[in-house]
């Protein structure tokens, strides 16, 4: 065995003893009552406009479904059983993710679109309904299912989770936007005149429910295994997370707001809409769904093992409330803002929500408060 492979089998058994000793916290910490703070109606939403008064439309992700067959016949009876009609079924496609299928729905009138599948079809479904009155609904088949764990919604029942789809309570939540692009690096002026003269490609905009980031949460999404996701869940991440244990930092410029330019050198920079991980880790205590403010984190460690488990303490310190930054070989900062400006010296990997979106090298951040419907128990 390499002095390579030995480091390596080694943070791995180190960062499985932390996880460990993370769940027994964090059994605690769910007895305590922790959790992320319920999402409130609020009045100035009532009474605007009628709602959508049509059939509910599942959007559903055929990978993600065992038997869709069966879980369609379940969703016509359960609908037929709170006296609603037969729900309009649509099916997503290699092709088409879900943003026709979503169209087709509020073309059909439905009332709300239920979102079957994983944190991509999620995001799909929640990018057409954005600014519409049609409430989105989960039913999360996925491997993170992000937010319907910060939603709080009865993972453990499939039967539950159609209950509150069709018959639950709607609620305005807010959604992150991420702008991204690759600009050149400047090579001295070799370029000739004509390169010079083309246009830069309009940047991508992409949504987030939950989280945005870049560094090492990203490096962590490109190296997770479909199959192992499939076979292991969110666990996948934590090992493909451990390969990059040893990776390079991140260089960034950063702005929120109108604040000034901050050099930082990290891990991972995170951009969130609300705080809750898998697992019931708590990253971004301060986070909600509904304030309308985007939350955003830098995390940072030395030292090796010792940093990143010193790191993980932190993160799971901070679920019982405690947050007090201590000398260590990690830190994590928090800043609060609505929108927030970010360059890298070098195209880093970017993701959102866990679907890896590629390499940039300037990113924007933004908020859009109560930007979208959903409906909870």
């Amino acid at each position: 065995m390499t002095w390579e492979q030995a480091v390596s089998v080694l943070a791995l058994v180190v960062a499985l003893a932390a996880l460990v000793v993370g769940i027994v916290i964090l059994g605690k910490i769910r007895a305590r009552g922790a959790r992320v703070s319920p999402l409130t109606a609020r009045e100035e939403d009532a009474g605007e406009l009628p709602d959508p008064a049509g059939p509910a439309a599942f959007v559903v992700n055929p990978v993600k479904v065992a038997d869709g067959a069966a879980l369609r016949r379940r969703a016509a009876e359960i609908a037929a059983d709170l006296g609603l009609p037969a729900p309009l079924w649509f099916e997503t496609t290699a092709e088409d993710p879900g943003a026709g299928q979503t169209q087709a729905a509020l073309e059909a009138g439905a009332s709300v679109v239920v979102a079957a599948g994983g944190d991509g079809t999620v995001r799909t479904v929640a990018e057409v309904l954005a600014g519409t009155r049609v409430p989105m609904a989960l039913l999360p088949l996925g491997t993170g299912n992000l937010l319907a764990r910060n939603l709080d919604l009865p993972l453990e029942s499939t039967e539950l989770l159609i209950h509150t789809a069709l018959g639950g309570t709607d609620h305005p939540i807010d959604l992150g936007w991420l702008q991204v692009a690759t600009t050149p690096v400047d090579d001295g002026g070799a370029a000739g005149p004509a390169e010079a003269a083309d246009p830069a490609p309009a940047p991508a905009e992409h949504l987030f429910l939950v989280m945005a980031g870049i560094g090492f949460d990203a490096q962590m999404v490109a190296g997770a295994d479909d199959e192992l996701k499939a076979r292991m869940g969110w666990f996948a991440y934590f090992l493909a997370g451990a390969r990059h244990l040893h990776g390079r930092k991140t260089r960034l410029k950063m702005r929120v707001g109108e604040g000034e330019v901050r050099p930082l050198k990290v891990r991972s920079l995170l951009f969130a809409n609300c705080g809750r991980l898998p697992g019931g880790i708590v990253l971004l205590p301060d986070a909600e769904l509904d304030d309308g403010w985007l939350d955003v984190a830098a995390l940072d460690t030395r030292g090796g093992l010792v940093g990143w488990a010193s790191l993980f303490g932190k993160v799971v310190l901070q679920g019982l409330g405690f947050r007090r930054q201590l000398p260590a070989p990690s830190s994590i900062e928090f800043w609060r803002g609505r929108e927030v400006h970010v360059s890298c010296s070098q195209p880093e990997q970017v993701q959102v929500d866990g679907d890896l979106i590629g390499q940039a090298t300037q990113l924007t951040a933004r908020v859009q408060h109560s930007g979208l419907r959903v409906r909870t128990r």
